[in-house]
C-alpha cells in the first residue's frame, strides 16, 4: 500500500513538473504576482512530495536519511518533521548537515536539488518566450 502511495506522489510531482511548460504567464512586461504564486505552488508541491517519498521509504525500512539527533526514535511525527526538513533544505538550499541523505536517499536528494535550481529558470524562460510570441 505504501508503495502505491509512492506512485501517486511521483505522479503528482511529475504533473507539477509538466505544468512548468504548459503554464501561461500574464501578458505583462514583467514577472507578475501570478508567476510568483505559481512558483511558490511548485516549490510547496515538490517539498511535500519529496518529504513523503523520504518518509515512506524510511518507514518501510529503507535508510534514506539519518534522523536529527534531537528527534525521538520511532515516532511518526518526528519522522515527518525530519522528512519535511530534509526536503526543504535540499530543495531550497544546500542543507545544514544535521539531517543527511544516505543510500538511495542521496540520489533522490540530487534529483530534488536539481529541480530546485531549475524551477526559477523555467518560469523566467517561459516569461521571455511568451514575450517573444507577442
Amino acid at each position: 500500500m505504501d508503495y502505491a502511495f509512492l506512485g501517486v506522489i511521483a505522479a503528482v510531482i511529475l504533473g507539477s513538473i509538466t505544468s512548468l511548460w504548459t503554464t501561461r504567464v500574464q501578458a505583462t512586461h514583467r514577472l507578475s504576482l501570478d508567476s510568483l504564486w505559481v512558483l511558490v505552488q511548485w516549490y510547496v508541491t515538490m517539498m511535500l512530495g519529496f518529504a513523503m517519498i523520504y518518509m515512506i521509504l524510511q518507514i518501510n525500512g529503507h535508510q534514506v536519511f539519518t534522523p536529527s539527533p534531537n528527534s525521538a526514535t520511532g515516532e511518526r511525527l518526528a519522522l515527518l518533521e525530519d522528512s519535511l526538513y530534509l526536503s526543504g533544505m535540499t530543495l531550497l538550499s544546500v542543507g545544514y548537515g544535521d539531517v543527511t541523505p544516505i543510500g538511495i536517499g542521496r540520489w533522490i536528494a540530487i534529483a530534488e536539488a536539481l529541480l530546485g535550481y531549475i524551477m526559477p529558470a523555467v518560469i523566467v524562460t517561459r516569461t521571455v518566450l511568451d514575450w517573444d510570441h507577442r
